[in-house]
């Protein structure tokens, strides 16, 4: 596989979970992989097994000083962007609307949503400069259908994919996609910040009967990142095992 020669690839959240298999199949791929994430020793570690040129940055994607540091450090690396997967992302706790905690909404908008946006924002001038990239946030299929006890997680990622629909289309007469999956729940560290009785309900609403699979996940990702994907933009691509359809 070449079809990324040549080009650089962001991944947020790309030290574990669903972005550190896009990853790693980006730099298969022949890719050379930043690896933004807040855990700085995780995404080093990550980027030595993944080889390659891979890199790490430490970003905070809620922070938007952070991010601007990012881009330069990668810019100044590279000199490219061509790629952005946008995983970066938290879950929160459960619980209902009106006993949620104040403070932890707005951490999980800020890191969620106006994150999303941060990178987005940082990464598009490089992209129209260049004529071409391939951005791909990851959503949740929380946000198309909203889970109970998670107002916070449903709401920040149903803003995820409204920014991914308003970008792409503002990006529609280049050659820049723009598109965003809805995963169900996969078995990551995410699940950390659940109770045990959310992630039944989340099982029990999925009709494959099981959990989403890093790989599987990674395979669509990566392909909406080709130069194959010439055509869709502004568009939502479903990961849920059949519970969302449309």
């Amino acid at each position: 596989m070449t079809q990324f020669e040549n080009q650089t690839a962001i991944v947020t959240g790309g030290a574990q979970g669903i972005g550190r298999a896009v990853a790693d199949r980006l730099a298969k791929g022949g890719a050379r992989v930043a690896l933004w994430d807040r855990d700085r020793a995780l995404a080093e570690k990550a980027a030595a097994e993944i080889g390659g040129d891979a890199f790490a940055c430490e970003v905070d994607v809620s922070d938007w000083a952070s991010v601007e540091a990012a881009m330069k450090a990668t810019l100044d690396a590279t000199g490219r962007a061509d790629i952005l997967v946008n995983s970066a992302g938290v879950a929160g706790s459960n619980g209902p609307l009106a006993e949620y905690p104040v403070e932890e909404f707005r951490q999980i908008t800020e890191i969620n949503l106006l994150g999303t946006f941060h990178v987005n924002r940082a990464v598009v001038p490089a992209m129209t400069a260049q004529g071409y990239g391939r951005i791909v946030n990851i959503a949740s299929v929380a946000g198309k259908e909203g889970n109970p006890n998670a107002s916070a997680y449903s709401a920040s990622k149903a803003g995820v994919i409204g920014l991914t629909k308003s970008l792409g289309k503002e990006l529609a007469d280049r050659d820049i996609a723009v598109n965003c999956v809805t995963p169900a729940a996969a078995r990551t560290r995410i699940f950390d910040q659940m109770k045990q009785e959310h992630i039944d309900y989340m099982l029990s609403k999925i009709p494959r009967g099981r959990f989403l699979e890093l790989d599987e996940a990674a395979a669509m990702i990566v392909w909406l990142c080709t130069r194959e994907n010439s055509f869709t933009t502004a568009s939502v691509f479903d990961l849920s095992g059949g519970r969302a359809t449309y």
